[in-house]
């Protein structure tokens, strides 16, 4: 059976390699020249199962509204309206009351995934810049740890054990850190490394057995055969510099981040990913000193909206924020500051001379579920919308989509395929 897979991002490339690992002909199609060059080249290298609280709350509503006109806001909403967003925001509210189940389903795929990841990582011989010394949350005030241990109760019915921690023991946990806090909470399962490396060193390992990845090669027009009743199979139009060639699949899977919206469209589904924009900075840390007052252990601080972790010896990266403007891909001073400001006030040791900013865009569905499963058409199915917790859970809906395009494999799409579904 020959497989497409559409986006060379985290969730492309860990389907290419599950597919393969099922004996399936795969070939995977990614725009850029490398994989691994948008939304998967700088995050905040996470692999953080204590992230998964969803976002959808009227606090987070209330939030947003309130930091509307503040350039610096963690959680920003440009006011110019499109049909999209309203949309997306319509469905986001509607998904409010399930704010509970999703949380304690995003833990579970989370938890799910993380052991896949690193048996991959062993067997493949990656190397990540991977630091398993779990995540550090921290809380600066009373209502912060409050809300966080309502979250931590959720986590546990997910599979997910995090433990509340004093500021005395936070700082036996990461001796580096600087300021007055409330309290906070340790998750010791979980770790931290480069998404770019992993990502890339995946897709070398896929190559190895047998998957083609053919770059700068976007898909500018998809076709399902089987529509209609007819014979199945998938046409993928496929633009290379100045050539067009349409190229005939038994199955397709799309993966392409925010570009998945559009690909679904012309297959008759629906997929409501909206593009929502993080930042990051990568402190290089040059000097001796700076590298002894960074951390080690990696941190989410709940109340600033970031994540920060330590790759190697010499680069300490901090992200978040979250812009609701489109595909607006600008690097903006005034978001990219707080980041920068916040490494000089919590580790005022470490040297912010050399920072390389970054900015990305999460593909995010309204109610934080992926879109994981068939679509409408015969041999069409879709792993994309994963939000900030794409490398997270990428491994385990890598693996849910795999199975289901095996057994249609396995089946010869003798029968016909049910609507799409969540992996959760």
């Amino acid at each position: 059976m020959k497989i497409a897979v559409i986006g060379g991002g985290i969730t492309g490339v860990t389907t290419a390699y599950a597919l393969s690992q099922r004996g399936l002909e795969v070939t995977l199609f990614e725009r850029h020249r490398y994989p691994a060059m948008e939304t998967s080249f700088a995050n905040g290298g996470q692999l953080s199962a204590s992230h998964a609280e969803a976002w959808n709350s009227w606090s987070n509503v209330r939030k947003g509204l309130g930091w509307m006109l503040r350039a610096d806001a963690p959680l920003l909403i440009r006011p110019a309206p499109s049909w999209h967003k309203l949309s997306w925001f319509g469905e986001f509210l509607r998904a409010i009351p399930r704010y509970r189940d999703t949380t304690v389903a995003i833990a579970r795929l989370a938890v799910d995934a993380r052991a896949c990841l690193f048996d991959w990582a062993h067997a493949e011989s990656i190397d990540f810049d991977s630091r398993r010394e779990g995540i550090l949350h921290v809380c600066r005030d009373k209502a912060g740890f409050e809300h966080a241990a309502g979250v931590s109760s959720l986590l546990a019915q997910g599979g997910l054990q995090r433990r509340a921690v004093t500021p005395l023991e936070m700082r036996a946990i990461e001796p580096a850190l600087q300021g007055a806090y409330y309290g906070g909470f340790f998750t010791e399962s979980d770790s931290s490394g480069d998404i770019h490396k992993f990502t890339s060193g995946l897709a070398a390992a896929s190559e190895r057995r047998g998957v083609r990845i053919l770059c700068e090669r976007e898909v500018i027009a998809l076709a399902a055969g089987g529509a209609q009743g007819g014979s199945g199979g998938v046409a993928v139009t496929v633009r290379h510099a100045d050539t067009v060639d349409a190229l005939g699949f038994d199955a397709v899977v799309i993966c392409a981040g925010t570009a998945s919206r559009a690909l679904a469209a012309m297959l008759g589904d629906r997929v409501n990913v909206y593009p929502v924009k993080g930042y990051s900075i990568t402190v290089k840390l040059n000097d001796p000193s700076s590298r002894a007052a960074a951390p080690t252990v990696s941190l989410v601080d709940d109340a600033h909206k970031l994540v920060a972790s330590r790759f190697g010896e010499d680069r300490y990266r901090v992200a978040g924020t979250a812009e609701f403007a489109g595909l607006d891909r600008d690097i903006r001073a005034d978001r990219v500051r707080p980041l920068t400001e916040w490494v000089q006030n919590t580790f005022p040791g470490v040297s912010t001379k050399e920072v390389i900013p970054w900015a990305g865009l999460r593909p995010m569905m309204p109610d934080m579920l992926p879109r994981v499963g068939k679509g409408r058409r015969e041999g069409v199915f879709y792993n994309t919308g994963h939000g900030h917790l794409g490398w997270t859970l990428s491994a385990a809906t890598a693996e849910i989509v795999a199975d289901m395009v095996a057994q249609s494999a396995a089946m010869g799409y003798g029968e016909r395929m049910r609507p799409s579904s969540r992996a959760a």
